[in-house]
């Protein structure tokens, strides 16, 4: 497994943890459980960044495009990879 394979599996899976994350609030107390409190440290400082952008008819946005930023990081660590 090379380099850029356990990158991109990394990526991955945190960008899955996201929408775990997301999924859980159409759960009632959902974040209470060890899972739930587990993606809450996992995911949130990521999120809160983009807690700026604000929600459109109650539906927040933030974690699309926090996960579309995810996909651009992803996409520039590549790229260094093969410039260098």
């Amino acid at each position: 497994m090379g380099i850029l394979s356990l990158i991109s599996s990394l990526f991955s899976l945190y960008s899955f943890l996201i929408i775990a994350y997301c999924l859980l609030s159409w759960f009632p107390g959902a974040y209470q459980t060890q899972l739930g409190q587990l993606l809450i440290k996992v995911c949130q400082p990521y999120l809160r960044l983009f807690d700026f952008i604000p929600p459109i008819a109650g539906i927040s946005f933030a974690p699309v495009v926090a996960l579309i930023v995810l996909q651009f990081v992803e996409k520039g660590v590549f790229m260094l990879f093969y410039l260098f």
